[in-house]
C-alpha cells in the first residue's frame, strides 16, 4: 500500500474526509461480520476547526455498516426514572414470576454472600483533568468542550490540573483515608471506541489515598442481619479520567460525545466485606450523600454522576477462601444494586447446586431484568499493560493542604443526621430521605423554609405584644415544615418528573432554593396554615399556585418578617380570592353534626355497641368517616377538620345517651 500524504491524512483525522474511498471499501467489504468489525473502521471527528462546524452533525459517530445514517437526529429522550421502574413492574408481572420482599430475600440457608463495590464519581471540578477544556454540564451541545489531548491528536501530551485534587482529597478525608504524600499515575492500555488514546490514565500502583473505612447504621437502610452497624473497608481511591458517552443509534450506529473525555473521576475501591444486598445499596447510597456533604461530586446515581460496579460472588457456609467472582457493571441506581446482587447471586447458588462451575466474567444488568447477562470473559486475569506513565510527574500533597480541607470539611451525614433527629425530632426516615433529596439540596432547603417560618411567628408574637419567646428554633415547628418539604414538594417533583414539558423538577439549587417554589413562599404558607388563617386544602391549592408561578414570590417583598403579613405575595393572594379561613361556629358545628347523622343508624350503632361495652375499641373510623361527612356537606373551606370532630364527638355522646334513655 503506497504512502499516504500527509495533508491527505491530516484531513482523515481532523475531518474523516477520504480522498479516495476504494482501497477502504475493499477493506470494509473484506472485514468479517461481528465485534473486530467495528474497530477497525474510523471515527469521523468534529467541531475541531471553527469553519466546519456549520457543516457537520454535533455528534461523532463509529458505522458500523455502510448504510448511512443521518447524523443531525437528535438522540431519543430518556424515560423518567420512575417511568422504568413501573416498565420493571410491568416486564416482572408478565414474566409470571413474583418477586421476594427485599427484606425476606438477604440470606439463602446454606450459603455466603460476598459483595465488593467499586464506585466512579465525577468531580466538581471546572477543567478536565489532563487538560484545560472546561467540564461540561448535561444541557451543554456534544463535542463543545474538547482540548486536542482528549482526542488524543498526534503531538499533544497531559497537563495535570492541580485544582481537582481538592474535591479529590476531600472525598477521601470523608471517607476515612489515609492521604498519601506522593502518588503517581499510569497508563491502563485497551482498545475501544470511547477512549481515543487506546489507553486510560490512572493510579493502579501508587493512588493517592488508601485504607479507609464507611460505617453504615441501621437507618442507612442496611439489612436486618447485620445488626446496627456494620464498618466496611475501603482499600483505596485512586484518580482517573472518563471516556466518551456512547448514544446506540438504530442498527449499529453508536453516537460518541467527546465533552466527557478527560473529566475526573475517583475510583473508590472497597474490601469484599459485604454479605447481604441491602447493605450493598446502602453502602453506595451512603457513599453518594458523603460526597454531596463535601461537595466532591457534581450529581447523584440516577443523574449519571456516580456509576457503581459490583463483584459478587458465593461459598457455602463454613468454606474458607471466596468464591468465584463476576463483576456487574454501570448499575444506575440504589435499587438496581440490590436487585443485581440478588439476582447474581441466585444465578450462581442454582449453577453451583446443578454441578456447574461459575466462570470470572463481566456480566451486565437492566431494568426489568430478573437475572443478569453476560457481557464478556474474563479468562484468567485481563492484562491491561498497566505502566508509569512517562508524562507526567509524581503528584506531591503537602500535609498543610490536607490539615486546611480536614478544617473546612463541614458537616458530614452521620452529624447532620443525629442533629436532625436530635434537634428537630424528626424520624430517622425523614432525615436521611431530605438529606440525599436533591442531591442534598432538600435538606438545604428545610432549613430556610425553617428559619423563615420561625421569624414570622416570631415577629408577630412582638407585634402582638405578646412579650414572649419562642421555643429553640426548630423544635416545634420543624415537622411541620419536614413534612411538607417532603410530601408536598414530592408531590410537585413527581408532577414535573412525569410531564414532557415540565422535566426540570423543582430546580433545586445547591443553596437550598427553588425558583419555582421559594422557600419564602413555602414558610408564608406555613405561617398562616399553623396560625389556622387559612386550612390545610387552601395550603396545598396556594403551593399549587405557586409552582405554576400564578402567585408573586414572598421574596419580592419587603423582607421584614413584621411586614409579611401585610405585604408579602401570598397573603396578598388569599385577600384577592378571599380564601381566609372562617370557621364554623360552635352552634354551626353543632347544627351540622345532626343533619350528616341523619340516616346513619348503622354507623350510630357501633358508638352504641361500644357505649355499652360490648366492643373494646372506639369507633375512630365510623368518626372519621361522619367528619368526613361534615366537611363536604358544609360551607366550603369554613370547616375545619379538628373543630368538626370535636363537636361530633359531644353530639353523639348526646345522641347515645337519649338512645339508652329511651330504651
Amino acid at each position: 500500500m503506497p504512502r499516504i500524504p500527509t495533508v491527505e491524512l491530516s484531513r482523515y483525522l481532523l475531518t474523516g474526509h477520504i480522498a479516495s474511498p476504494a482501497c477502504l471499501g475493499r477493506t470494509r467489504a473484506a472485514l468479517p461480520a461481528g465485534k473486530n468489525a467495528r474497530a477497525a473502521l474510523p471515527w469521523r471527528q468534529q467541531h475541531l476547526q471553527p469553519r466546519l462546524q456549520q457543516q457537520q452533525a454535533r455528534y461523532l459517530t463509529t458505522e458500523t455498516n455502510t448504510t448511512t445514517t443521518n447524523a443531525s437526529t437528535p438522540p431519543p429522550p430518556t424515560a423518567p426514572f420512575r417511568k422504568q421502574l413501573k416498565e420493571q413492574a410491568k416486564a416482572l408481572k408478565k414474566s409470571g414470576q413474583k418477586k421476594k420482599k427485599s427484606s425476606d430475600n438477604q440470606t439463602v440457608p446454606g450459603w455466603e454472600l460476598t459483595v465488593g463495590i467499586e464506585i466512579h464519581a465525577q468531580l466538581n471540578t471546572a477543567h478536565k483533568l489532563f487538560s484545560s477544556a472546561t467540564t461540561s454540564s448535561f444541557n451543554d451541545s456534544p463535542n463543545t468542550h474538547v482540548a486536542p489531548f482528549d482526542l488524543a491528536l498526534p503531538g499533544s501530551q497531559p497537563l495535570f490540573q492541580p485544582a481537582t485534587l481538592v474535591p479529590a482529597i476531600r472525598a477521601a478525608l470523608a471517607l476515612n483515608c489515609s492521604i498519601q504524600p506522593v502518588s503517581r499515575f499510569d497508563r491502563k492500555h485497551y482498545f475501544h471506541w470511547d477512549q481515543p488514546s487506546g489507553y486510560q490514565i490512572t493510579q493502579f500502583y501508587e493512588p493517592f489515598a488508601k485504607d479507609g473505612y464507611i460505617t453504615l447504621y441501621a437507618r442507612d437502610g442496611i439489612a436486618a442481619e447485620d445488626g446496627e452497624e456494620v464498618k466496611v473497608g475501603i482499600k483505596q481511591v485512586q484518580m482517573e479520567q472518563d471516556t466518551a458517552k456512547t448514544t446506540a443509534q438504530p442498527g449499529e450506529t453508536q453516537w460518541l460525545d467527546f465533552n466527557r473525555v478527560g473529566v475526573p473521576l475517583i475510583e473508590i475501591i472497597t474490601l469484599p466485606e459485604i454479605h447481604h444486598p441491602a447493605t450493598a445499596a446502602a453502602l453506595v447510597r451512603k457513599v453518594q450523600m458523603v460526597l454531596g456533604s463535601v461537595d466532591a461530586c457534581v450529581s447523584g446515581l440516577e443523574e449519571g454522576g456516580l456509576r457503581a460496579d459490583v463483584n459478587v460472588s458465593v461459598r457455602r457456609t463454613g468454606e474458607s477462601g471466596l468464591g468465584q467472582r463476576t463483576e456487574i457493571k454501570n448499575l444506575s441506581s440504589f435499587k438496581a444494586v440490590e436487585d443485581a446482587v440478588i439476582a447474581e447471586r441466585d444465578r450462581q447458588i442454582k449453577l453451583l447446586e446443578s454441578g456447574g462451575k461459575v466462570l470470572g466474567e463481566t456480566r451486565g444488568w437492566s431494568l426489568g431484568s430478573t437475572e443478569t447477562k453476560r457481557l464478556r470473559g474474563k479468562e484468567g486475569e485481563v492484562d491491561y499493560r498497566y505502566m508509569p506513565d512517562p508524562d507526567l510527574g509524581p503528584v506531591v500533597i503537602g500535609d498543610d493542604l490536607v490539615q486546611r480541607l480536614k478544617e473546612t470539611m463541614g458537616t458530614l451525614p452521620d452529624a447532620e443526621a443525629d442533629a436532625l433527629m436530635e434537634r428537630y425530632h424528626l424520624s430517622a426516615k425523614d432525615a436521611l430521605a431530605l438529606m440525599l433529596l436533591d442531591g442534598g439540596a432538600r435538606v438545604q432547603y428545610f432549613y430556610n423554609v425553617l428559619d423563615s417560618l420561625e421569624e414570622r411567628i416570631a415577629a408577630t408574637a412582638a407585634e402582638e405584644g405578646q412579650g414572649q419567646a419562642i421555643p429553640e428554633k426548630g423544635a416545634e415547628h420543624a415537622t411541620l415544615a419536614a413534612n411538607w418539604c417532603l410530601h408536598e414538594l414530592g408531590k410537585l417533583a413527581d408532577s414535573a418528573s412525569s410531564s414532557e414539558s415540565c422535566s426540570s423538577g423543582l430546580e433545586m439549587t445547591p443553596q437550598g432554593e427553588s425558583p419555582l417554589v421559594p422557600s419564602s413562599s413555602l414558610a408564608a404558607i406555613l405561617f398562616h396554615l399553623h396560625s389556622r388563617s387559612i386550612t390545610a386544602k387552601v395550603a396545598k391549592d396556594l403551593l399549587w399556585a405557586v409552582y405554576r408561578g400564578e402567585v408573586p414570590s414572598s421574596s419580592s417583598s419587603s423582607g421584614d418578617p413584621s411586614q409579611g403579613r401585610r405585604q408579602d405575595g401570598i397573603t396578598a393572594y388569599i385577600t384577592t380570592h378571599n380564601l381566609w379561613f372562617k370557621e364554623l361556629s360552635e352552634a354551626e358545628y353543632a347544627k351540622l353534626a345532626d343533619e350528616v347523622i341523619q340516616g346513619e343508624e348503622k354507623v350510630l350503632g357501633e358508638f352504641v355497641k361500644w357505649k355499652q361495652g360490648k366492643m373494646k375499641a372506639y369507633p375512630q373510623g365510623k368518626l372519621m368517616y361522619l367528619v368526613g361527612k361534615m366537611m363536604r356537606n358544609g360551607p366550603e373551606g369554613r370547616v375545619e377538620a379538628n373543630g368538626a370532630e370535636r363537636v361530633l364527638r359531644a353530639v353523639l355522646e348526646r345522641w347515645v345517651e337519649q338512645s339508652e334513655g329511651g330504651q
